[in-house]
């Protein structure tokens, strides 16, 4: 352990709370104060904030009683969602949903502060009570304790946190870059999907490729879970970082397949998730079964390429997610999918695209396995500099 001591945060800094001016008052708005909400925190890419999407006048400052917090202090949401941190270097209001900290500058060293509040998130989320919604009172967030070593101490361990954050950053930004280049190898072979500039022949998805809908057994008889079938649901293709899905979070038995009429699509059939959320895509590289928040297409052979359909699906997700009707959820229907149309190049361009492609996913593969180590490391640097220990 460190043996530093531990000091409350109302001890080593001022607790500041936000405040929301009137939003029917249009003289309390668009105004020249920087005012952030837990959202503008949650999309930066750093840990410095330096505008805001919204701003306020200064009557609507003196409405709400809400405060400008001086340049770096550190800003930090108590509510929906607990947890995000950021460091303003401009003035700043904040609203409802955060406790700010002003640091002492004799005691406490924002950057240090930013990275223990980051350390910390799932303690902090704790502390939360709420019943409509979590939230982290002033008083809970006044008592909370830090380990406070000298300054010159907590500097270095702010610098030694940033540079292995940069790090991070710098993995994520290349897969970034990796995933704007397969478009980008789309659109230069192929054209815009949504003019065909090239003037590709059109057809209707029913002509290209089977499409299948997808089903859920009763979940109430334990005899259709648990099997050897993998059955996907949109959720899982939501946070999936690769094209490809080999492996489901839930599987189902044959019994429990042949009780809904689901089917089993074969490898290199595209996933397209057609409710709750319209849109997410992925490439089946182990058969599988879905819900019936999908209509999948399995390319017919020399027609249609899986690599080719997955990326023109995802440049047109807008177009896609328009098609969408009804009052409870939208959802695209299977005759509304099987009328698509879409432009069909020829079949060996369509796989020249396909052999680029697989190659970046190798390429972005390692990337990604290199981030993993790269977080690993960070959570470790992080657990060992707040104990004394670097």
């Amino acid at each position: 352990m460190s043996g530093w001591p531990t000091v409350r945060l109302e001890d080593c800094a001022e607790i500041v709370s936000g405040a929301t001016p009137s939003t029917s008052e249009s003289a309390y708005w668009d105004g020249d104060v920087c005012w952030a909400t837990p959202k503008d925190l949650s999309e930066l890419e750093g840990a410095y904030i330096s505008d805001t999407p919204r701003k306020i006048t200064r009557s609507g400052l003196q409405s709400c009683a809400a405060t400008v917090l001086p340049p770096d202090s550190v800003l930090f949401s108590s509510r929906a969602p607990i947890g995000h941190v950021a460091i303003n270097t401009v003035p700043m209001a904040t609203n409802q949903g955060f406790k700010s900290f002003v640091p002492n500058r004799e005691r406490v060293h924002a950057k240090f502060l930013y990275h223990w509040l980051r350390r910390n998130r799932p303690y902090l989320e704790s502390l939360g009570n709420g019943a409509t919604f979590k939230e982290v009172s002033k008083a809970v967030v006044a008592r909370i304790e830090i380990p406070l070593p000298p300054l010159p101490e907590q500097r270095r361990i702010a610098e030694i946190l940033d540079k292995a954050d940069a790090l991070r950053a710098k993995r994520r930004a290349a897969l970034a870059e990796l995933d704007t280049l397969t478009q980008s190898m789309f659109l230069e072979m192929f054209g815009d999907p949504a003019t065909n500039p090239m003037g590709w022949p059109t057809r209707k998805v029913e002509d290209v490729a089977e499409i299948v809908s997808g089903a859920t057994p009763r979940t109430d008889n334990e005899s259709y879970w648990d099997g050897d079938v993998n059955w996907v649901t949109p959720k899982e293709l939501s946070g999936l970082e690769s094209m490809y899905i080999g492996e489901t979070e839930r599987r189902i038995t044959r019994q429990g397949l042949e009780s809904c009429a689901a089917s089993i699509l074969p490898p290199g059939s595209v996933l397209f998730s057609s409710r709750a959320p319209i849109g997410h895509t992925a490439i089946c590289a182990a058969p599988m079964a879905t819900n019936q928040g999908f209509k999948s297409f399995v390319p017919r052979p020399g027609a249609l390429e899986p690599h080719f359909l997955l990326f023109w699906l995802r440049l047109r997700r807008s177009f896609l997610e328009g098609l969408g009707t009804g009052a409870t959820f939208k959802e695209v229907s299977k005759a509304v999918v099987a009328r698509i149309e879409l432009f069909v190049p020829p079949f060996d361009l369509q796989s020249q695209f396909a052999q680029r492609v697989v190659a970046l996913e190798r390429v972005r593969s390692v990337q990604r396995e290199g981030r993993g180590q790269l977080d690993a490391l960070f959570t470790s640097v992080q657990h060992r500099a707040f104990r004394g220990e670097l």
